[in-house]
């Protein structure tokens, strides 16, 4: 029942109860024996009750979203390919989302970019899961290695530049993928998919939720396997959570969160531009492979200390691992793996491992208050961080083909880097009517980075203290009662990471002269609905981007090429994100029967360039002038099917705009068009078949060239593949 629903329904009840009170008072003293008179029930239906994608609410729990741009995904409004994590379809409907697709190549997880800011593994990106910051090191190696499977989501939640003040400093915004969750008092739901693929594929999953008195539970596991579209591709992964909460009084609550993946990755390498023009499905590397062992460990806390007060706190420990051994990327792409001729064996692989042990505390308190004879929002928290990863790299490994971490030598790199973070902020929503709101808001950090150890090249460890303070303020105007008016302006900046300090990996020289970056957001927009029929959100952008860092190649003294990582000049960021969808049955006022219709077009519009240095007028790294993706689907009785298409314009992978060189690295990744079709068919109450096809026209493309592994060069995208899943809930 939605809120709507249950609004009017308390009102027709309010009148009947009126209206009985009067009679009784009338006839009380001649009749006491009348049968109540039970008045109908009201339905008012809310057609964005059910909107594949909506805004979050202005304050929600201690977490304050009033005037930014955000967007709230529904996985279960959607017929796409959950079960292979197909991310351009699940966040198809975000405008402006480019995507680095490796998941298949050696990354585990595909990575995400807004606004001209570099997708490889969402490394701009405040990367959470319920909450929880899932990345390596938030400070010092923001990559991330887990995602959660599309499978066991609820939603996807996504505010973009103006979370820095009470998520943290990231450019490109955050990112939060929400689990399942149990209902209370109610019995244990089974639900079990079983998917098919392409290229020996297959992915197994259960989940179960419930409720029992003061206890929720929801857990789920899924194994997926492939022997991958391109050889030595081939996969192994499990990846599993469980939650438990505890209802301790009725305001006061209680949650453990534990979540885990465990991979065996064969990576095929990257590839020079030749080589993928002439067939993109091929390897030459057969001997490179990762593991990455991903734990999460979360408590939480939720109390409402007063009808206007809300306390939450979120306690979690990350302690994970990055293995490699590999052919390195001496060479360069092209370099195959071949054996010396002399002992008829391969060279010895380079065998690399880092931890990370991260432990977070992030404190949030909401109060309401009066002023202006209106209710205000007062939210304020802290966050304290304390990090260490243990780097170690160049060691010698073994001359075999499997995956082997033995270390024959040492490493030439053993370098353990330390973090410890303080945060603060304070974020007020000003009601000045019941229409108009702003939000002005401030955030304070500070950064204690060590370093200890030896590398290969000089290196001086020494401690690095800095503290930034950051601002911003938004407002948000109902221009009717089912759109709003929004706008915002927030300072975010971005650490030197500490795989700037010491490459893990890469094929790229490190300017050893690096500075923080530094700069803002500003959005305006314009959201909601018009009646049942139309769904938007409207914006434009501004990003300003001090000392951004980025890869600039160019030709030594000694007419060697070379790619290095440096403070490249200021960039400015601009454009639109749009969002509409159309039901256009709705509109006509068709009959039920006819089915359902929605068309939907989520486009980015971003305009990137350096406005100052050697580079000028280029354009920045990972900056797709046009995002498009527009999609139909059609839904009549048990059947619902999405097409859906795909249209990313060139962008460039360094800041010279290389259009294309000998160097694998650096080029230009050209445009790209996919289609995507999936169809959903209920058979009955219970069980359910998924079927589609990625890529549909078989479509050669490539999404990331990379100084690294799992290159170096370019990563391609996969061919085309097709899906079957069969679901069944108990």
């Amino acid at each position: 029942m939605t809120s709507h629903r249950i609004a009017a329904t308390a009102l027709t009840l309010c009148a009947s109860a009126l209206i009985s009170l009067q009679v009784s008072a009338q006839q009380q003293s001649r009749d006491t024996s009348k049968t109540p008179v039970h008045l109908p029930t009201i339905d008012v239906t809310s057609h964005r009750a059910n909107a594949p994608v909506q805004a979050l609410p202005e304050v929600r729990g201690a977490e304050v979203f009033a005037g930014k741009k955000t967007e709230v995904v529904r996985l279960d409004s959607l017929t796409v390919n959950t079960a292979g994590d197909v991310t351009r379809q699940v966040l198809g409907r975000v405008p402006g989302a480019n995507l680095s697709e490796s998941q298949s190549s050696g990354f585990p997880s595909n990575g995400i970019g807004f606004r001209g800011l570099n997708p490889v593994q969402s490394v701009e990106m405040n990367v959470r899961q319920d909450g929880v910051n899932i990345v390596a090191d938030l400070y010092g190696y923001p990559e991330t290695y887990y995602t959660p499977p599309a499978e066991a989501l609820d939603r996807v939640e996504l505010v973009r530049g103006s979370s820095s003040l009470q998520f943290g400093p990231q450019f490109g915004g955050t990112v939060d993928y929400v689990l399942r969750d149990g209902t209370p008092d109610t019995r244990p739901t089974f639900s079990f998919n079983q998917s098919a693929a392409s290229f020996d594929t297959y992915t197994s999953y259960l989940s179960v939720d419930g409720g029992n008195g003061k206890w929720t539970y929801f857990g789920y596991a899924q194994r997926r396997g492939q022997q991958g579209w391109r050889p030595n591709s081939d996969l192994d992964q499990v990846s599993a959570a469980a939650r438990l909460r505890y209802q301790f009084t009725p305001r006061v609550s209680f949650g453990l969160e534990y979540s885990l993946l465990r991979n065996r990755i064969h990576m095929p390498g990257g590839l020079d531009n030749s080589e993928f023009n002439a067939a993109s499905d091929q390897s030459f590397r057969s001997r490179n492979w990762l593991a990455s062992p991903w734990n999460v460990l979360a408590a939480t806390m939720d109390a409402r200390l007063t009808p206007n007060t809300t306390l939450t706190s979120t306690t979690s420990y990350m302690f994970s691992q990055r293995n490699l051994v590999w052919r390195n990327q001496d060479g360069g792409a092209a370099a195959p793996d071949d054996t010396d001729p002399n002992t008829l064996t391969f060279p010895p692989r380079e065998v690399e491992r880092e931890s990370f042990n991260n432990v977070t505390e992030e404190m949030r308190l909401r109060t309401n208050y009066s002023l202006f004879g209106l209710s205000q929002t007062l939210a304020t928290g802290v966050r304290g961080f304390a990090g260490l990863l243990h780097r170690q790299e160049g060691g010698t490994g073994t001359t075999g083909s499997d995956f082997d971490m033995t270390l024959v030598s040492p490493y030439t790199t053993d370098v353990k880097f330390g973090t410890a973070n303080v945060a603060a902020f304070a974020e007020n929503v000003i009601r000045l009517s019941d229409r108009l709101s702003v939000t002005p808001g401030a955030r304070i950090e500070y950064l204690h980075s060590t370093a200890q150890g030896y590398t290969d090249t000089t290196f001086m460890p020494e401690a690095h203290d800095r503290t930034f303070v950051l601002g911003g303020i938004g407002a948000q105007l109902h221009t009717t009662s089912t759109t709003d008016a929004y706008a915002n302006v927030t300072q975010a900046y971005r650490p030197i990471e500490y795989s700037y300090l010491t490459p893990f990996a890469s094929s790229a020289r490190i300017d050893p002269h690096l500075k923080d970056a530094s700069g803002y957001n500003a959005d305006l927009g314009w959201r909601g609905s018009l009646g049942s029929a139309v769904t938007f959100d409207l914006g434009l952008f501004y990003l300003n981007y001090r000392n951004r860092i980025g890869l600039v190649s160019g030709v030594d003294s000694n007419g060697v090429t070379y790619v290095e990582r440096t403070n490249v000049a200021t960039s400015v960021h601009k454009g639109a994100e749009t969002y509409v969808e159309l039901r256009p049955l709705s509109l006509l006022g068709a009959p039920t029967a006819w089915g359902t219709v929605g068309v939907w077009d989520a486009l980015g519009y971003t305009d990137a360039r350096y406005v100052n240095g050697p580079f000028a007028g280029n354009a920045v790294e990972y900056a797709p002038r046009v995002i498009n993706r527009l999609g139909v689907t059609y839904a009549l009785g048990r059947l619902t099917n999405s097409l859906q298409w795909s249209s990313t314009s060139r962008q460039f992978t360094d800041a010279n705009n290389t259009v294309a060189s000998y160097d694998a690295n650096v080029g230009v990744i050209p445009e790209y068009r996919l289609l995507d079709w999936s169809a959903r068919w209920r058979l009955n109450a219970r069980t359910s078949l998924s079927a589609g096809v990625n890529n549909i026209a078989n479509i050669n493309y490539f999404t990331m060239r990379t100084t690294e592994y799992p290159g170096p060069g370019i990563i391609p995208g996969i061919g085309r593949s097709l899906y079957l899943t069969f679901t069944v809930e108990r």
